[in-house]
């Protein structure tokens, strides 16, 4: 096996927060939004439904993640070895 799974599971949370950068403004509609009069923030969205776009980022993440172990197992990328010395 060219890498360990604490490696793999390092890959997996990188894939996971590219995934979550990508997601998390999609859905957002700043036109409708009416001025705030309660001191909120302009930018901020009424209904963010982060549960929603979590558990998408999680799934495409986890999408991303095994097509980057696919390309490192198969061998189209190669991974150097590391000697301990």
């Amino acid at each position: 096996m060219p890498i360990g799974p604490i490696t793999m599971f390092s890959i997996y949370v990188i894939c996971w927060w590219v995934a979550l950068f990508t997601i998390l403004p999609l859905g957002m509609n700043q036109q409708d939004q009416k001025p705030p009069t309660d001191g909120a923030q302009w930018g901020a969205p009424d209904k963010p439904d982060l549960k929603k776009k979590f558990i998408t980022t999680t799934w495409v993440g986890a999408i991303l993640w095994a097509v980057i172990m696919a390309v490192i197992f198969l061998g189209l990328v190669p991974i150097p070895e590391v000697s301990g010395t």
